[in-house]
């Protein structure tokens, strides 16, 4: 299990913390940095994670691995495999360095989400150490520990604002024993009227996207069951590599010049009418758009629907993610002042206010 690269270098990372502290210096956290295009510029000193590395613990008996921030996800997928497990939120990687510590930063997650969970829903505790100079653990590695008010979770899509998180447990399940992905011919609308549908069945859906012309579908679980859905659905078969495709946007779809948006809806959510392409992720809970209106547009558009949007084109706008009501902005603000009093961490990676 262990690696030659394994290495306990949180004694560094928290040094390096408590010298920002001392001289009020800004800390830009990260890994191998594959998702920095995600979010608002950083201006501060480096904190590179990656030098803090290797699996601490493994027991697939209990479906639980333990990995320090700096290990490699491919690395941690590898481990998982050989076990036939795996971390089922399929966190997309946006190049090939990607780290746990990003994983668990951006709180990003595949197409089986709306079936098995996001990353926050995997994790049971972390180590993190925090804006007072101190390297603490949070949670543990059972479920009944994450109880009540859970900084763990807490860290799952905070951008590295809140602390750096050295040490992360997570939950894993067995891989399916059958997995077979398909292709149907229909358009969007029909498409989201059977998905809604095919929501009320006991069908082994584990991914659904349209991306304009045909709806793709995973079956997973026991031979017996995908077979029968197989059967029922019909369609024509799919190279399972579509998927790792569409996570890690690989797809054509991704290639045009046009600016890339993240549409998140609530469940349900007939086609929007927006200028430019839309491709349909989750079932159809998560679009991706590709279109040069303007933010404010596109935003006025979901929020009618009850959704929210983020740019994923780097630099484009000033506020990447949904600017947030005031009563949860002041939230994010208590927060950020309990977990990290200095603002050393991140600052402005998520709000300008934060």
């Amino acid at each position: 299990m262990r690696s030659e690269h394994d290495f306990d270098d949180s004694a560094s990372l928290l040094e390096q913390v408590n010298q920002a502290l001392q001289n009020a210096t800004p800390l830009r956290i990260q890994g191998s940095n594959s998702k920095a295009f995600l979010g608002r510029i950083v201006a501060g000193e480096v904190l590179d994670t990656r030098t803090h590395r290797g699996i601490v613990s493994y027991d697939p008996t209990e479906l639980v691995i333990t990995a320090r921030c700096g290990t490699p996800l491919a690395e941690l997928a590898e481990v998982l495999d050989a076990a036939q497990q795996m971390l089922p939120c399929e966190p997309p990687s946006f190049g090939d360095g990607a780290t746990v510590g990003g994983m668990i930063a951006s709180g990003l997650s595949g197409p089986r989400r709306p079936w098995s969970g996001s990353v926050r829903d995997f994790v049971l505790g972390t180590r993190v150490i925090t804006g007072h100079g101190k390297h603490l653990r949070f949670g543990g590695e059972v479920m009944k520990n994450v109880a009540g008010y859970d900084l763990s979770r807490l860290m799952a899509g905070s951008y590295g604002s809140l602390g750096v998180v050295t040490e992360v447990s997570l939950k894993v399940l067995p891989k399916p024993r059958q997995s077979l992905s398909i292709s149907l011919d229909m358009d969007s609308d029909r498409a989201l009227l059977r998905l809604a549908e095919w929501g009320q069945q006991p069908l082994p859906i584990s991914a659904a996207c349209h991306d304009g012309q045909r709806l793709h579908l995973r079956l997973e679980g026991g031979e017996g069951s995908v077979a029968a859905a197989h059967d029922r659905l019909g369609g024509e078969l799919l190279d399972a590599s579509y998927w790792d495709d569409l996570n890690e946007h690989r797809l054509s779809f991704f290639d045009e010049d046009q600016a890339l948006w993240r549409l998140s809806v609530p469940h349900n959510t007939p086609r929007l009418s927006l200028p430019g392409r839309q491709l349909l992720d989750w079932g159809g809970a998560q679009r991706w758009l590709k279109s040069d209106a303007e933010a404010a547009f596109i935003r006025s558009i979901v929020e009618e629907v009850g959704g929210h949007v983020t740019c994923y084109s780097h630099g484009l706008i000033d506020s990447p993610f949904q600017p947030l009501p005031d009563a949860l902005m002041r939230y994010h603000r208590n927060l950020k002042q309990q977990l990290d009093p200095r603002g050393i961490f991140n600052p402005g990676r998520l709000y300008a206010e934060l």
